[in-house]
Parts: C-alpha cells; structure tokens; sequence
C-alpha cells in the first residue's frame, strides 16, 4: 500500500443539494500534483465539471493534459491533491485529512464510472469487435453475455457499424476503430467520457467520422473530457475551454471567449500556431 497523500484542504462530504440550489459538478479536482522525477507535469490543477458538459484540454505537447485524464480515472497516482467523481474521492479513502489509496479490485470498480478513448484505438486484434465491446461488462461487471452482446449491438448501431459485429479490428479503417472504442468505452454505461486526442492518429478524411459520434454524444447529455486540437470541434460542442501550460491552467471559460479572445499570452501564441 503507498503512503498517504496529505490533503491541502479538508474534503467535504457530498450531500443531497437541496431544491431549486446549483447541482454539485460531476468532477471535482483540486490541487492535483504530479511529477515525473524532477519533471513537474500538473503543478496544482484544480477544476470543476458539472453533469452533461463538454470540456476541451487544449495546450502544448508536455503541458499535462494527457496526464491529467490519467490522474482522474486512477492510471496515473497524484503525488497531491485529489480527484473527486459525483461526490467519491477517486482511488482513495479520507482518513484524517489524508488519502490513503484503495485496494486494486476498488479502484477497478471506480474505473467502471469512467470511460476513456485512447489516441491509439487499444483494441484487442485477435477478438472480434463484439468480443471487444463485451470483453469488460462481462468479465468486470458480471453481466451475462446475452445482456452485454444486446447492448453491443445497440452501441454499433449508434455509432454508424451495424453489421461489423464479426470484423477484426485489422479489417477496419482507423476510423472505424475509434468508433469501435467508442462503443467499447460506453458499453459500460460510464457517467464520464475522457478522450485523449481520439483522432490524431487518423488520416484526414476519417476524423470527421469520429467527432460526429461525438457531437452526437454531447448532444445526448452525457459529460466528456476531450484532449483535442480539432479547434473547430472546441468551438461547436465544448461548453467550456480549458488552457494548460506547464502543468497549470492559465486559462478557462466559454469557447467564444479562450479561442476568439484569449486573455494570456501563451494561450495567443498557441491558438496562433494551430489555426
């Protein structure tokens, strides 16, 4: 077990919010810390997102937004600060303010709340896309396999590849793979979605497949984490765009607002270089 985290302040426990007062946000982080060595990645990060909302990371190659997505589902552990998922601390316990972090089998129970998009697809090769989709529900969340392959099917439907249940992934486009993940990630009914630049490993012509299963997903509600440098996907689906730097936030607000007139310097030049 490692040793525990301090907590830089008290974590409060989530309560019922009472009628007619702003919902709690969905994500909570505060005073997220992570080094790699002497290589500071997140260098206190705190941010909200509340129920059904889009949040685009955008920053430089190294700026810790990959490692941020990592830190709230647990792949990565924080050396402070802490993750908060509709009111549960993720990967730990509270204990005198400290976090002393869970069993492996709790944080895996955790991980089934958060679903994540790799750039690189990750799917298994010698199982079929339905064996793929299936794999977790079955094996993680006991479901039988009739339940979990109906879902499957209903899932690639969704995401436009009804009738390919039985394809490999090496007889699919890149494309098609992501949209596979897709399906794979929402099999579990998470109640967060993280996309780590979900299309930067497709050619051109297959990145609009992709971001119109995911349009059509913040359409239907449900709360995304988004690393992206699709700008023109920022400013359509992102409800908000958060600019990292250096392991910090040096800027956060509206999509009108951080891409059309962004206050900070680093913010300008960037957005400058990528448009």
């Amino acid at each position: 077990m490692s040793e525990p985290i301090p907590v830089s302040e008290p974590i409060p426990v989530s309560e019922p919010v009472p009628a007619g007062q702003v919902a709690a946000p969905l994500v909570r982080i505060r005073g997220l810390r992570k080094s790699f060595g002497t290589n500071v990645v997140l260098d206190g990060v705190d941010l909200d997102i509340g129920h059904g909302e889009v949040t685009v990371l955008l920053g430089p190659s190294g700026s810790g937004k990959s490692t941020l997505l990592r830190c709230i589902n647990h792949l990565e552990r924080p050396d402070g600060g802490f993750v908060e998922l509709a009111g549960e601390i993720v990967g730990y316990r509270h204990d005198h303010n400290k976090l002393h972090e869970l069993h492996a089998k709790a944080i895996t129970k955790q991980r089934t709340k958060v679903g994540m998009v790799f750039q690189q697809f990750n799917l298994f090769p010698h199982l079929t896309v339905l064996e793929n989709i299936i794999e977790a529900p079955v094996a993680v969340r006991r479901e039988s396999k009739k339940d979990a392959t109906a879902r499957a099917l209903a899932l690639l439907e969704r995401v436009g590849l009804g009738g390919r249940e039985r394809s490999y992934p090496r007889q699919l486009s890149g494309g098609q793979q992501q949209r596979v993940a897709i399906a794979r990630a929402l099999a579990m009914e998470p109640q967060l979605l993280l996309f780590d630049e979900p299309t930067s490993a497709l050619d051109p012509e297959l990145v609009g497949e992709v971001l119109a299963v995911m349009r059509d997903l913040a359409l239907d509600g449900m709360t995304m984490i988004v690393v992206t440098h699709e700008i023109g996907f920022a400013r359509e689906v992102a409800d908000t765009v958060v600019f990292l730097d250096g392991g910090r936030i040096v800027e956060s607000g509206a999509p009108a607002e951080v891409l059309t007139n962004p206050r900070h310097e680093r913010a300008r030049a960037f957005l400058s270089a990528v448009l």
